[in-house]
């Protein structure tokens, strides 16, 4: 008889626990917070998994992530994850009890040169069962001890690590675990869930109602606090980032990590009511196919489109847009009229009415300039003869009201001309486009290429001739098809390129770091940004390549500099004099105009002198030692070695000659 009351009496408490359970997770009403209105407002970064477990782990096994685990940046950027990672570690079946519920992840800046991470897991009706609060204990090892206090009514549990003296920070907001190493980011959580900001944001709503739920996980990026994350890896103001973040609002991105270990983001980005004249433009003028890599040299390292259904309508709607800036609308436009009435031109009808669908900006490696980038503006032409015939008109107007005196000169059957009208490409186009300068241009093709330096223009010609152009590049077309083929704004990278370019320009400091991570940042060969127009948003795609550091420096050899044929031989003694002292290196002057070339030694003295003629060696060649005697001497016709060539030693005795 006591043994059935005993059982009765357990099958009671059963029942009772059972109706318990139904009660949490059936019957009670339903007060289940969203996650995103626990993130403080001053989110950088989001990141939001719904199988952070099942995501993780396949990040985690990637060659990528194995290879920027290695790098001191990276490793630090992902320290707070990692230590998260570590007190699941021991636990693993609850780690993936919770696989399948929402993970946020936010970053956001504490200070000027730090950073948080917060993090809201999504417990559903589990958040009722003390249960959980107290299973949280068994997380726990020797190594850490659990505390608790009260923050406004709402109990904040402290799991200090003794090995570390790290402090992880973690409360239950009804169906919301959050948690943080920063502390004042866990309590800006408690303090805002009942008027919660960014949750409520209508741009952001807008975004994150179009971002796709598939794939690894999903980003967001908040523009306006872009700048305060920039802050910590430099104290230079940028003005790129400046301008992103004043015409930026919200980017939400869709991630996918593919076998190929190729990471693609797709999402959309809306842009702000304030400062944003171009994006506005171009999202009201449609977009365009990428031809201008048919003459754009493979050794670009940047290439950025601006596509449009016609210039003229792009040009309209900028025009348009600008009229909101009622003072920037009116100095525009004294602008422009002052250039018209000067030059007796007509702005729309000469230049605005033969360009085409693309306008584009590349930087490219140069073999030229050192400390520069070699940087071109391409405008494809709707009607490249019509274009020649407008330019034609305007070069003739300048002749005829400036004292400006250029003749044209031919480089491999393309003409190069000068367009001196100070600021036109800043007025006709915006800021984006000021660095061109009374510009050198060329006709390629159905393209009008211009550049601050000639022999930017002779390099792209030479590249045109040789077929050396991205167009042509089999790592371009490749990656070029994981976008769509159409867009307003496209961004393409070579990074191992742009490394070098970077590396060119830089302070001492910033090239011990870079050299130090190169391995790190050219495991990247090629990334690519695509904006397109949908609705009154931004249709946005992120590609980014990932390959063996080893199988990227094999594949671009295109990077080395002057070959080694091009190198002059230096004799060890007069008697290993031979032919090849007659090699010279290439020269590129950059007035095309000059009548005269020369280098100087470190001392003053001249270390060498040529004749010139509409920019190529035409004449005398004379080249000195550093105390000024003659060391060799010939004539150039047309860039070609002609005549006899001689070459004396210090006493000016004759060495050795060569008849070309």
């Amino acid at each position: 008889m006591t043994k059935k009351r005993i059982l009765l009496g357990l099958l009671a408490l059963l029942v009772l626990y059972l109706s318990y359970l139904a009660y949490i997770f059936i019957l009670s009403p339903k007060t289940n917070l969203q996650s995103i209105y626990l993130i403080p407002k001053d989110a950088v970064f989001v990141i939001e998994s719904e199988k952070p477990v099942e995501s993780w782990q396949k990040i985690g096994k990637s060659e990528t992530w194995k290879h920027l685990q290695k790098n001191g940046y990276f490793a630090e950027l992902t320290e707070n994850i990692q230590k998260v990672d570590t007190v699941f570690n021991n636990n693993h079946r609850l780690f993936e009890f919770f696989d399948g519920r929402s993970l946020f992840i936010s970053i956001h800046m504490i200070s000027e040169k730090d950073y948080g991470i917060f993090y809201v897991l999504d417990l559903k009706r589990i958040a009722k069962l003390k249960l959980l609060k107290t299973y949280l204990n068994t997380l726990l090892n020797d190594n850490f001890t659990l505390s608790k206090r009260n923050y406004h009514n709402h109990e904040l549990l402290e799991v200090y690590d003794r090995k570390n003296k790290e402090v992880m920070y973690l409360s239950f907001i009804k169906n919301q675990l959050v948690a943080s190493y920063t502390h004042t980011l866990v309590e800006a959580s408690i303090d805002q869930y009942q008027e919660p900001v960014l949750g409520r944001n209508l741009d952001f709503i807008e975004v994150n109602k179009r971002v796709g739920y598939e794939d690894l996980f999903r980003l967001y990026l908040q523009y306006d606090f872009l700048d305060d994350y920039y802050k910590r890896f430099s104290d230079k103001p940028s003005e790129w980032m400046n301008r992103v973040s004043e015409n930026f609002l919200f980017s939400g991105f869709s991630f996918d990590l593919d076998r190929d270990n190729t990471i693609t983001a797709k999402g959309f980005t809306n842009i702000s009511s304030t400062n944003q004249h171009y994006l506005t433009a171009l999202q009201q003028s449609g977009k365009s196919k990428r031809d201008v890599p048919k003459i754009a040299p493979e050794r670009t390292a940047l290439y950025l489109s601006y596509g449009f259904d016609s210039f003229s309508e792009f040009y309209k709607n900028f025009e348009m847009v600008q009229q909101n800036d009622s003072s920037e609308f009116e100095s525009y436009k004294d602008g422009m009229a002052k250039v018209e009435k000067f030059l007796k031109i007509d702005v729309k009808k000469n230049f605005v009415s033969w360009i085409g669908d693309e306008i584009a900006l590349l930087q490219i490696q140069s073999f030229i300039s050192k400390g520069k980038n070699d940087v071109a503006l391409v405008l494809k032409a709707s009607d490249i003869d019509k274009a020649k015939t407008n330019l034609d008109f305007v070069l003739k107007q300048i002749k005829k009201k400036t004292p400006v005196k250029f003749k044209a000169v031919t480089y491999k059957e393309h003409e190069i001309n000068f367009l001196s009208i100070k600021g036109f490409f800043k007025m006709l186009l915006g800021n984006r486009f000021k660095e061109f300068d009374k510009p050198y241009f060329t006709l390629i093709d159905e393209y009008v290429v211009f550049s601050n330096n000639p022999n930017t223009l002779k390099s792209i010609i030479d590249d045109f001739k040789a077929g050396k152009t991205l167009s042509t590049s089999e790592d371009f077309q490749n990656f070029d098809k994981k976008f769509e083929t159409e867009s307003s704004l496209f961004i393409y990278s070579n990074i191992p390129v742009l490394y070098n370019n970077i590396y060119a320009l830089a302070d001492k400091t910033t090239k011990q770091q870079l050299k130090k991570n190169k391995d790190f940042i050219i495991c990247f060969p090629q990334t690519g940004f695509q904006l397109t127009p949908e609705d009154d948003l931004f249709k946005t795609r992120l590609v980014v390549n990932y390959e063996d550091v080893d199988m990227v420096k094999t594949k671009h050899q295109f990077q080395q500099k002057i070959t080694s044929s091009t190198q002059r031989a230096i004799p060890k003694s007069n008697n290993e004099v031979t032919e090849a002292i007659f090699e010279l290196k290439p020269i590129y002057p950059s007035d095309l105009n000059a009548k005269t070339f020369s280098r100087n030694y470190a001392n003053g003295n001249v270390r060498f002198e040529v004749e010139l003629k509409d920019g190529l060696k035409h004449g005398k060649y004379t080249q000195y030692y550093p105390d000024g005697t003659e060391k060799m001497t010939g004539r150039f016709r047309k860039d070609e070695q002609v005549g006899t060539w001689r070459y004396f030693d210090k006493s000016e005795e004759l060495l050795i000659k060569k008849r070309f």
